[in-house]
């Protein structure tokens, strides 16, 4: 590839070199000054400015910058053609001027102010040269019509709008990168205070950032755990404040889990495996916490948003690839619909996983438990059975089997109710 841009840079200038030679009869000087008015209003030489010369009927364009004087000169451009000059220089405005001929002894005059130091394109000033006329400031051979103005200016406007818009999308990166590394720092320590203003300083340059939402959420939740457990043994009045403020974190995380979700699902679908991979991955994580976000909002600050803690499970348990996984949160789901008093609920969730594993002893207790806590005296022998099923099957070592046998001998003394006894079970040959 090399060799072959560098073929193609020797053909050409041996062709402008033989052109040279052909028509150094047929050429000529075009030259000019630029000024600079400042904004106080005086005008100086603009000295140094880049001064671009495009010719508009050929393919042709000349680079070169003013001198010290602010002039500009260029010797042997061909004298037949139409071009067009454009002037550009640090915090100015860029302008430019049309009409523009070689060799006829015209001292072409441009006017820059002040601006964001934008260069014009070549297509720029193609586009310019199409309205007809000079532009910028006046020059020698004729004034900027009101039109050619006005388009002139409204280009400059929008080149003004992008620098604008592209210097703020490089701010907002750099805050992002630099929260984003501190919240993280920080979330690992276990400062969540820090993280969580890290990350709010992130979110406040680009509030448009799940991954910042996400690990908001994680610090939101996390703080909320540290908060509930440190005052959940008090007997004073801090434990009350103290509750609150670990209820307003679990809302919170719900809160800023349920916006990085929205915003990822609104992204537009990737193409690129690898990025498909990592926005699965990322979502798959989200999904997983605004679950357990809810968990805690459910079980310690709010039983009526039982349901949308059902569904946040739900969604969770249909992304998962991992089966131990998926049953592991169908578990704490049925759980947390337990706590919230949602009995009918919950026992519905426990007989999902029962279909999979009628032996498994968590399942059986939770189904009896969450008959039982229905209040409803014929759903009492259903409770009883499963209750058993779990003195049965569960291990020797766990501590809740003497309070479930307590609560069998309640059903028995106070409701007559006793467990039937369950069909033996065929071995598999």
């Amino acid at each position: 590839m090399l060799r072959k841009n560098f073929s193609l840079t020797l053909f050409a200038v041996a062709l402008l070199s033989l052109s040279a030679v052909v028509a150094s009869a047929q050429t000529g000087a075009l030259r000019g000054h630029v000024k600079f008015k400042q904004a106080d209003g005086t005008v100086v030489p603009a000295v140094g400015a880049i001064v671009d010369v495009v010719r508009l009927d050929l393919s042709g364009k000349y680079e070169g910058k003013t001198d010290k004087r602010g002039e500009f000169v260029w010797a042997g451009l061909p004298y037949t053609g139409d071009y067009i000059i454009g002037v550009s220089m640090a915090k100015a405005q860029p302008s430019y001027q049309g009409n523009v001929k070689v060799g006829r002894d015209v001292d072409y005059e441009i006017e820059m102010s002040p601006g964001d130091g934008h260069r014009l394109t070549v297509d720029e000033l193609k586009q310019f040269a199409k309205g007809g006329g000079p532009a910028g400031s006046a020059a020698k051979g004729g004034g900027e019509s009101a039109a050619d103005k006005a388009k002139r200016e409204e280009l400059l406007k929008k080149n003004a709008e992008i620098s604008e818009k592209n210097k703020k999308i490089e701010e907002a990166n750099a805050v992002l990168g630099r929260t984003f590394k501190a919240g993280n720092a920080a979330l690992m320590a276990d400062n969540y205070d820090e993280a969580i203003k890290q990350y709010d300083e992130g979110l406040a340059a680009d509030p448009e950032q799940p991954g910042l939402w996400t690990n908001k959420s994680r610090a939101l939740k996390a703080r909320g755990v540290k908060r509930y457990n440190s005052v959940i043994n008090l007997k004073d009045d801090s434990k009350t404040a103290g509750l609150e403020a670990a209820r307003a974190d679990f809302k919170a995380a719900v809160e800023a889990i349920n916006k990085a979700v929205e915003l990822m699902k609104a992204e537009p679908a990737a193409t690129d495996p690898a990025e498909q991979t990592r926005r699965t991955n990322n979502k798959l994580a989200a999904l997983d916490t605004r679950a357990e976000s809810y968990r805690l909002f459910v079980t310690k600050a709010d039983q009526s948003q039982a349901d949308a803690g059902l569904a946040a499970y739900e969604e969770y348990i249909a992304a998962e690839p991992d089966a131990a996984k998926k049953t592991k949160a169908q578990m704490t789901a049925a759980q947390m619909l337990l706590e919230a008093g949602a009995g009918d609920k919950a026992f519905t969730e426990f007989q999902k996983i029962l279909t999979l594993k009628p032996d498994d002893p968590d399942a059986n207790l939770g189904a009896g438990l969450a008959l039982y806590s229905t209040g409803d005296k014929v759903k009492f022998q259903q409770a009883a059975n499963y209750l058993q099923h779990f003195v049965d099957t569960a291990p020797d070592g766990r501590k809740d089997k003497d309070d479930i046998k307590a609560v069998l001998a309640e059903l028995k003394n106070t409701e007559n109710v006793v467990p039937e006894k369950t069909p033996a079970r065929r071995r598999r040959p």
